[in-house]
């Protein structure tokens, strides 16, 4: 009952040999800091991975439209619609080899 009723006075703050219990509140203090910092940061980078994560899905998704727009342009149907719009039809006659003879 003694010994609670010191620890509950907060006798051992204040008496001769109280700087060793200052000095262990004060480590302990230090570490529960270091801690809370420690958690912190890592609560950021997961909030950033996340962000991440996220933003690598919004990506994906605009590089396969992206590439199924291409894909439809590279059609040869759409090349000759796009080219007749522009008064370029396709050939009437064969193309022609050109024959050069070396002497």
């Amino acid at each position: 009952m003694n010994n609670l009723r010191s620890i509950l006075n907060i006798e051992f703050l204040v008496k001769d040999d109280a700087f060793k219990n200052w000095r262990m509140i004060l480590f302990l203090s230090f570490l529960a800091v270091i801690m809370i910092s420690s958690g912190h940061n890592a609560d950021k980078k997961i909030f950033k991975i996340a962000s991440l994560n996220t933003e690598i899905k919004v990506l994906k998704s605009e590089f396969i439209e992206v590439k199924k727009h291409l894909l439809i342009l590279k059609k040869e149907s759409t090349v000759t619609k796009v080219l007749a719009e522009n008064g370029v039809g396709p050939a009437s006659s064969p193309p022609i080899k050109i024959i050069i003879s070396n002497e």
